[in-house]
């Protein structure tokens, strides 16, 4: 097995490179010759102390890596890949509060009381509310006055936004604000939005305040709610005000930035595979969104930190290593997919990893997920069935998201 030739430097977490494309090229030639890979870094550029991490682009390599926390942290070095590399130590590691960034057995606990939030019941609850809403948004797109409008701030961003504030009670008038912060929190690298680390880190606050805020007004004056459920009775089992702080905090990222831009995404992928919009408006199939999330794959990469020394696809890697898995990699395994290039909305079985892969920090909220994502594309095959791409999407340029600024459509 040959090493594959990549360019000196080149590095899968490039912030630019992303802005510009998923290297799936690149993805595809370590996965035939060299499927864990050690990447170096310049000494801090993604604000670690260390020379690099370990790339792994196999759907089996990644699944592994997801499902053995003893071994592969995510409390270590947190699950971002890639920080600016003025960040501070304290910065980083004052995010180990967040479920994403914990490891068992504090993830259990934690994990155990708010996955109350995403019950099935709890889900069902929504639909029709939220499918009212996708009706809604779709048919104020429509009227939107000129030639053109972007998909992205018309469309994709407000369902998510939307289901968030019913799930746990965010006043809808309150939306704009859960949006323009977790907007900063992941735009730092983007110079566009002119976003320090400062401000996305004094927007993660504004957050997790509002959100305390929140469960403080609930534990004086109980609801009939979800936040009241997470918060009430913290001796017996539930949340601190700072806990659920911090679970909203995750939202605003996880349930809102990842489903808005596989939305994106997915209409990006119809807009230019018409093959497939036609399929879809006549037949809806029951597998499109699970297909437009491993197309999209909206987080690109999280990583975690050995715990040990170990082993994974023939390469020693030694503890305290950082290892980025990559999931747009493992999305396009030829192993695991046929014809992983295509779009095919009818895709089944499909095993993607665009919900994680496995383990304790599988999407909690993947049942809502594929909800919106179903709700939003009905509400638009039966409003703008002759949608038509104006422009090229214009891509975020950040090292672990997989995002899109901004994508012109007009009603053809």
């Amino acid at each position: 097995m040959t090493c594959p030739a990549l360019p000196d430097g080149f590095d899968f977490t490039d912030p630019d490179l992303l802005q510009s494309r998923v290297p799936l090229p690149e993805f595809a030639e370590l996965r035939r010759a060299e499927p864990v890979r050690w990447i170096p870094q310049s000494a801090n550029i993604a604000g670690f102390q260390d020379e690099g991490y370990w790339a792994v682009t196999r759907h089996a390599d990644v699944k592994y890596v997801s499902t053995h926390p003893e071994i592969f942290s995510s409390s270590l070095n947190t699950a971002i890949i890639r920080f600016n590399e003025r960040i501070e130590r304290d910065a980083i590691d004052a995010q180990r509060l967040i479920l994403l960034n914990m490891d068992p057995p504090e993830h259990t606990r934690v994990r155990g009381i708010v996955q109350r939030v995403f019950t099935p019941r709890a889900i069902r609850a929504l639909e029709e509310r939220l499918r009212n809403r996708a009706r809604a948004i779709v048919e104020a797109a429509r009227a939107h006055p000129g030639d053109s409008f972007d998909f992205v701030t018309q469309v994709a961003c407000e369902l998510p936004l939307q289901a968030i504030a019913e799930l746990i009670g965010i006043p809808q008038d309150d939306r704009a604000k859960i949006f323009d912060w977790s907007n900063k929190m992941i735009s730092y690298d983007d110079p566009e939005y002119a976003i320090s680390e400062q401000v996305g880190q004094e927007s993660a606050m504004e957050v997790i305040a509002y959100a305390m805020n929140m469960a403080a007004d609930r534990k004086q004056c109980p609801a009939k709610d979800i936040v009241t459920t997470l918060v009430s009775a913290e001796d017996e089992g539930n949340l601190g005000s700072d806990e659920f702080g911090f679970f909203v905090l995750m939202l605003a990222v996880a349930g809102n930035e990842t489903t808005r831009n596989a939305i994106t995404h997915g209409m990006h992928a119809f807009l230019t595979h018409p093959d497939q919009w036609d399929l879809y408006k006549r037949e809806r199939p029951a597998t499109t969104a699970e297909e437009i999330v491993r197309w999209a794959t909206p987080v690109n990469s999280f990583q975690r930190t050995a715990t040990q020394d170990t082993e994974l696809g023939g390469k020693h890697i030694k503890k305290g290593d950082r290892v980025g898995i990559f999931y747009a990699a493992a999305n396009h395994d030829p192993d695991v997919f046929d014809n992983p290039d295509v779009f095919d909305i009818t895709r089944d079985p499909n095993p993607h990893l665009g919900f994680g892969g496995g383990g304790p920090h599988y999407c909690l909220g993947k049942s809502l997920a594929v909800l919106e994502i179903d709700l939003i594309f009905n509400a638009i095959a039966d409003a703008m069935p002759n949608l038509r791409a104006a422009g090229d999407p214009r891509r975020l340029r950040s090292a672990w998201i997989n995002g899109v600024k901004e994508l012109q459509v007009t009603l053809g």
